[in-house]
């Protein structure tokens, strides 16, 4: 029985990795200026390596994880009572694979499937009057933002009570955020934002009887980004994030994270309506939870009314 809660405990941190909406997140430039009335197709790919660190006294050695991961996202700014507001989704396809040695013995897993779907809305508060794409272009000074946003992942992915892994997690997922977005020359952007991510509980968790239920994790993360040209830039990313102690029937685990993610962001240009964005991101600080080194790819199309007019962004 014990072996069984040991890699219970030790394979939740993996797929939750697989989505890729959660405290690891590093998103430079998410609370830009955008004209309203614009459309962005966003399909991507990423690929994740690295271990996961877990209770020094659970006998789990060598715990290894690789996980690919497809991307399909849309989205869509729109006028919200005069402010610059936009509406996100993504759905992610996961390709998994962990193996580790459990007392002695090795054993793996592998898993294919849809994880959980994320939803956004974000509004830009200060300095984010909606405008169009001629109005946008007319603005020649860089403002302060302060943009506010909320995301859900809604229990959309491949979950199966009985086994011991998932891709998706049974549970919903919020996460409101303050962002601040500050121009330190016309080149130069900085982005600060802080959030928390509140679960709600698992009440079919293993053996698809047991309620788990997991604390907040409080997160914050910083941007700074230089601009290329008018459509390239690159960013280098850092993100803090603490908590998520969880508990299952009444019984607390030793599993709280504390970590450190550091990452890297290239944009550049490959047509006047399109994009490819470079990320990446590893561990600097994992005291516990998953230390993955990570690359990813994401491809952009974008077009604004009936025009299609792509627009500068500030």
């Amino acid at each position: 029985m014990k072996q069984i809660e040991y890699t219970v405990i030790a394979f939740v941190f993996v797929f939750v990795f697989c989505i890729t909406v959660n405290a690891q997140d590093l998103e430079p430039r998410a609370y830009v200026r955008f004209p309203v009335k614009a459309n962005v197709f966003l399909p991507g790919f990423s690929y994740s390596q690295g271990k996961v660190l877990t209770d020094p006294t659970v006998p789990l050695k060598d715990f290894k994880a690789n996980v690919e991961t497809i991307t399909l996202g849309y989205a869509h700014t729109f006028n919200l009572f005069g402010l610059t507001a936009q509406a996100f989704t993504i759905l992610p396809f996961c390709f998994a694979y962990a193996s580790a040695e459990v007392n002695g013995q090795f054993q793996s897993v592998d898993r294919t499937g849809p994880a959980d779907l994320r939803a956004r809305l974000s509004v830009l508060l200060l300095g984010g009057r909606a405008l169009s794409v001629a109005e946008l272009r007319q603005q020649k000074k860089r403002h302060t933002i302060l943009g506010t946003s909320i995301s859900i992942q809604l229990p959309t992915g491949q979950y199966y009570p009985e086994k011991l892994v998932n891709i998706g997690t049974g549970r919903w997922a919020f996460k409101p955020e303050i962002a601040l977005s500050q121009p330190l020359s016309q080149r130069w952007l900085l982005d600060v934002y802080t959030a928390v991510w509140l679960f709600t509980d698992n009440d079919s968790y293993f053996t698809g009887n047991a309620l788990r239920s997991q604390h907040a994790v409080g997160t914050i993360q910083t941007h700074v980004s230089y601009n290329i040209s008018a459509f390239a830039w690159a960013a280098l990313n850092a993100t803090y994030y603490t908590g998520g102690k969880s508990t299952v029937d009444g019984v607390t685990n030793d599993d709280k994270v504390s970590n450190v993610r550091l990452g890297s962001t290239l944009v550049l240009p490959t047509g006047k309506k399109s994009g490819l964005k470079f990320s990446f991101s590893t561990g600097a600080l994992v005291v516990r939870g998953s230390n993955f080194t990570t690359v990813s790819v994401g491809w952009s199309y974008s077009w604004f009314g009936k025009k299609g007019t792509l627009a500068t962004t500030h």
